[in-house]
């Protein structure tokens, strides 16, 4: 963004300035002092203290401004009834100024390596920015927009939600000329009930587009395919089901390499990606039906996700003391713990999985766990399970036919970390996944003798 005048940003959200702070400028936004860079504006914002509290820090740290509900001394501020609201109306019109068009982006499992991938496939021909690490909410989201340069030509936003409610109010301050679904799974079913009411939840991304918007959906997921109700935007299905418009065939793994051939009308060229797992082909995809849909080049497409990386932390290879590490603790829920599962089963030697809880599966819980647990069994050789759940998935382990010496069901992060270095040797693979709310990258970090 370029710098804003607290004038301007006020007018933008209703907001009130005293005119002798009416021409100060903030460049970019934050809500956490601690990170908090010199120049921004300071969200206040009500959690478990009051916002508000923080201001004298914020000016301390170089803060230009404050957005905030109350006048608590004498510092430039926007003053507004709701700084949140307030926030995303500022993040909306700014879009709006610099003019860059919109891809949004959600899904129940792999929306942030989506978001990578096609960030990586438009960039080889727009200048794009995207939403960092976890910046999915009402509050990240709309600060990633403010840190957005001037210049960016294409913004790509990531869009999360626990609640029916939340993709909508995003949507709305977005915008989106484009929008993925990725897929509907069962992540955050214990909020929205049923698999049809996460669909529910997603399909919210279609609120804040133009009728003229372009919709990208996942064919071979049958919840999308089979939609309760046809939204205004045209439907562009990407997949490896018959009747998708951009299809994946001849998929394989080649040593580190997944590769497969994009077919699109008339269309056909290769594709070959650093990653592992076939289940990353639907992301690519998605990535691939995004370029075509804006005028990326098929070379450009090929070169942007050959050189695509995925994020840290996200099904991140490791080589330490002989041993290979999977470190996937960014995220985790069924479908995608059975996907790095299934990676794991094509390594060869001893594997070991490491396996902590998946979060917010409501009245699921139990029975998924039980069923990761079956699956490790025939993918691994050991299986360490870290949190409340954890002696459900050795139960499926089990019953999956994994001896009861092989399974080990762990709460204690030090017995955990213990039980490990008196298992694992030179050789082993030793894969790390769970929901992002159980740490698990600090069993994996006190393992490795790194703990910060």
């Amino acid at each position: 963004m370029g710098k804003l005048t607290l004038k301007q940003a006020a007018a933008w959200c209703g907001g009130t300035v005293e005119e002798k702070y009416a021409d100060v400028e903030f460049l970019g936004a934050g809500n956490d002092t601690r990170v908090l860079q010199p120049g921004q504006l300071f969200i206040v914002l009500q959690g478990a203290r009051d916002g508000h509290d923080f201001i004298p820090r914020a000016m301390e740290r170089g803060a230009a401004a404050v957005l905030c509900s109350r006048k608590v001394g004498d510092f430039p501020a926007i003053y507004v009834e709701d700084p949140r609201i307030a926030l995303g109306q500022i993040a909306r019109e700014e879009l709006k100024r610099i003019g860059a068009k919109v891809v949004a982006v959600t899904g129940s499992v792999g929306k942030s390596t989506t978001k990578e991938m096609v960030a990586a496939v438009l960039e080889q021909s727009f200048l794009t920015s995207r939403t960092p690490a976890n910046h999915n909410n009402d509050i990240g989201m709309p600060m990633a927009v403010l840190a957005m340069p001037e210049n960016t030509e294409v913004a790509v936003l990531e869009m999360g939600m626990n609640h029916f409610g939340e993709i909508s109010y995003l949507s709305r301050i977005a915008c989106p000329d484009v929008a993925v679904i990725v897929n509907i799974g069962t992540a955050h079913i214990e909020f929205l009930g049923t698999q049809e009411g996460i669909r529910q939840a997603k399909m919210e991304i279609v609120e804040g587009m133009p009728p003229e918007g372009k919709l990208l959906l996942n064919g071979d997921d049958l919840l999308l395919r089979n939609l309760d109700r046809e939204p205004q935007q045209r439907i562009t299905y990407f997949g490896s089901s018959e009747g998708c418009a951009v299809r994946a065939a001849d998929v394989s793994q080649e040593g580190d390499y997944l590769c497969f051939r994009v077919e699109a009308g008339r269309l056909s060229f290769p594709v070959r990606m650093l990653l592992e797992g076939e289940h990353f082909v639907t992301d690519a995809l998605a990535a691939v039906t995004v370029g075509l849909n804006m005028g990326v080049p098929p070379e450009k497409i090929q070169a942007g996700l050959a050189q695509f990386r995925n994020i840290s932390g996200r099904q991140e290879i490791l080589q330490v003391g002989g041993m290979t590490i999977i470190k996937d603790c960014y995220n985790a829920g069924p479908e995608s713990m059975a996907a790095a599962l299934a990676v794991l089963g094509k390594k060869p030697g001893r594997r070991i999985a490491v396996l902590g809880d998946m979060l917010e599966l409501g009245d699921c819980t139990q029975a998924e766990h039980y069923r990761v647990g079956r699956i490790a069994a025939e993918k691994a050789d050991y299986v360490f399970a870290f949190g409340p759940n954890s002696r459900r998935i050795i139960s499926g382990t089990i019953t999956g036919g994994m001896p009861e010496s092989r399974g080990r069901a762990f709460t204690d992060r030090e017995e955990l970390v213990a039980a490990l270095r008196r298992t694992a040797k030179p050789g082993d693979v030793l894969l790390f996944k769970a929901s992002r709310g159980i740490h698990l990258e600090q069993v994996l970090d006190a393992f490795l003798g790194e703990e910060k």
